[in-house]
């Protein structure tokens, strides 16, 4: 995921950032999916999975913040 952010801000245009910012975000979703799923097989304890689930939604509401403010900026030069 911070690949994904890394790459699109290399790219120099708001629009390719954008578009990594919301592959970041996926992948995000992905590793929520993947943890749920570890916890239902009971390969993690249900404290680490709250844990684990409060701090990816964190980087959800970062990202979706941030994804905003560049969608609205690009809009709104």
């Amino acid at each position: 995921m911070p690949s994904n952010i890394a790459e699109g801000y290399g790219r120099k245009t708001t629009a390719d950032y954008v578009r990594s910012l919301y592959i970041a975000y996926g992948s995000n979703c992905e590793l929520e999916t993947q943890m749920l799923l570890s916890g239902d097989l009971g390969y993690m304890e249900r404290a680490v999975v709250a844990k684990i689930k409060d701090e990816i939604q964190q980087v959800e509401r970062m990202l979706k913040a941030l994804i905003r403010t560049l969608e609205n900026k690009h809009l709104n030069p």
